[in-house]
């Protein structure tokens, strides 16, 4: 048995696993990557990008090869549509273009991209910036005590066993986690009401799909409710089926009486015709659920992903809410590690995600019961939010944020409202240095930012002396300096700041305080808000 020490071992290298290593990385993190499959996903499953995760991907230099990748595989800029069979057409359109009306609040746009294509583009960039990853390796026991985990790990080709210890432990292990498990935490929400299967499944569809920009189509007829997703160029794809039978009382147990002939039926009424020539590749088995985690954390363990919160696919909000997850731990361990923080500010983590992680799960919710199954009682279901609320416009809420007084306990809004309230997302406008464009969001990232009006001479000169007495990494944004310029004068507005106003944007792009004028400038001040949302105060 050997010992192995790194500063962040993370327990699932899937989507999320994958993504905590990468943005671990980025900011200068090491971790070890432990995935018990013996490669990255096989199956497309999860396929789609929102706005706020490709923002996340852009800092780690990677939305330019999603971009690509998703060109060769989808039709860009898609619609969700419903049919009773792909031959009968489209009888009603929840989305006619996946970007139309969004472009204006983000330098990114939402993109499909299956998870089988997108894991290892994420891997090669985690390791290029030095995470481990080890496949066919599986979690034996866990061990947490007051300074970090040690896990017991076997490799699942060799046999052999050996110890990782590490200050912290990720476990995003997927919705069936055996390390939350093992802390004995919960889940809390609706159990599972769907066992759904996804076909795939190969197919010359190529007539039926000619010119037709659909990225998801929702199948719904008297035999099964579900929905198609189409790879270019249109002679594969897959059908998840969530119910069967009686609209009004559906059969919600597809997997378990399943056999080949039962699979292949359902994908011949599902197109509309059995004399399409279909070959069935693989079958998968899952459940559809909408939980939340009791806990998202104990004192070293940080649960993140499906480990935290399942839902349905509808929406596809899942695999996101998980990316988000990892990159607000991201920066949080790192402060931690590197001693600019104490361990408390991790605490901030599952105040900040929980909320948000049910708000995902609620929507989901709600879509898969308006979209595909109404006998579960859409008067039982949330209200249906904007996309772009519940991808964008979340709040957080915690010591990591300084609030303006008075709080209204709002839990989302829309990004083109938020205008820098702390704890939303920074929003996006466009600048310019040394003459190249860029995105607002393009100067956050890796440290925090103090982003101010034009003429904030004297919270930059505060903010300078501050940070260096505190020993916190902080980088200034003025424009005016190092040949930043706002030419259309819109920062403050955007920001709702006076020109001598500030903002500090934290690593992931959430604003931590605002002063909206120079009045309260002093060193103290930025001395101490610097303290409070790196969990000293």
């Amino acid at each position: 048995m050997r010992n192995i020490e790194v500063p962040v071992t993370i327990v699932g290298g899937s989507l999320v696993g994958l993504s905590a290593g990468l943005l671990l990385a980025r900011q200068g993190v090491r971790s070890l990557v432990i995935e018990r499959h013996s490669s990255t996903a096989i199956h497309p499953r999860a396929a789609h990008a929102t706005q706020r995760t490709m923002e996340i991907f852009r800092s780690a230099d990677l939305e330019t090869s999603i971009r690509e990748r998703s060109a060769e595989q989808f039709v860009q800029d898609g619609g969700v549509v419903e049919v009773e069979t792909l031959v009968g057409g489209p009888t009603r359109q929840f989305i006619a273009d996946l970007n139309a009306g969004i472009r204006d609040v983000s330098p990114c746009e939402r993109v499909f991209l299956s998870q089988n294509s997108l894991e290892p583009l994420i891997m090669e960039r985690a390791r290029q910036l030095g995470a481990e990853v080890r496949f066919s390796t599986e979690v034996m026991s866990i061990d947490e005590d007051s300074t970090g985990v040690t896990a017991l790990l076997r490799d699942r080709q060799s046999g052999a066993t050996y110890t990782v210890r590490s200050p912290y432990l990720i476990a995003a292990d997927g919705a069936h986690s055996t390390v939350r498990q093992r802390l004995g935490i919960g889940m809390q929400g609706e159990a599972p009401f769907s066992k759904s299967i996804t076909v795939y499944f190969r197919a010359d569809l190529r007539s039926l799909l000619a010119g037709r920009p659909w990225a998801v189509v929702y199948v719904n007829n008297t035999r099964l409710r579900g929905f198609f997703r189409f790879e270019k160029p249109f002679d594969s794809a897959f059908l998840a089926v969530n119910t069967e039978g009686d609209r009004a009382h559906p059969v919600t147990d597809v997997s378990s009486r399943l056999t080949p002939e039962r699979a292949r039926d359902f994908v011949a009424c599902a197109l509309g015709s059995r004399d399409i020539p279909v070959t069935i590749d693989s079958i998968m088995h899952w459940e559809a659920a909408a939980q939340v985690a009791e806990r998202l954390q104990t004192d070293r363990v940080l649960i993140a992903g499906d480990a935290a919160h399942v839902m349905p696919p509808t929406g596809g909000f899942g695999g996101n809410t998980g990316v988000q997850d990892a990159h607000n731990l991201a920066w949080k361990l790192a402060r931690v590690l590197k001693a600019e923080a104490p361990h408390a500010l991790l605490t901030t983590y599952e105040a900040e995600r929980r909320p948000v992680a049910r708000l995902s799960v609620e929507q989901a919710r709600t879509r898969y019961v308006l979209r595909t199954d109404p006998s579960l009682g859409p008067e039982r279901c949330e209200p249906l939010l904007s996309d772009l609320n519940i991808e964008l416009g979340y709040v957080y809420r915690s010591r990591a944020i300084v609030e303006e007084e008075p709080d209204d306990g709002t839990a989302h809004m829309s990004p083109r409202e938020s205008r820098a309230r702390p704890g939303t997302r920074a929003p996006h406008f466009w600048l310019q240095r040394q003459g190249q464009r860029l995105s607002s969001l393009d100067l956050y990232g890796r440290r925090f930012v103090l982003l101010t009006g034009p003429r904030a001479e004297e919270w930059c000169r505060c903010a300078r002396i501050a940070s260096s007495e505190e020993g916190i990494g902080l980088d200034i944004c003025r424009p005016g300096e190092d040949g930043l310029e706002d030419s259309a004068g819109s920062l403050s507005d955007i920001h709702m700041i006076e020109p001598d106003g500030c903002v500090l944007v934290r690593p992931d792009g959430f604003v931590a305080w605002r002063a909206r004028n120079s009045k309260a400038a002093s060193v103290e001040k930025v001395r101490s808000v610097l303290s409070r949302v790196h969990g000293r105060g």
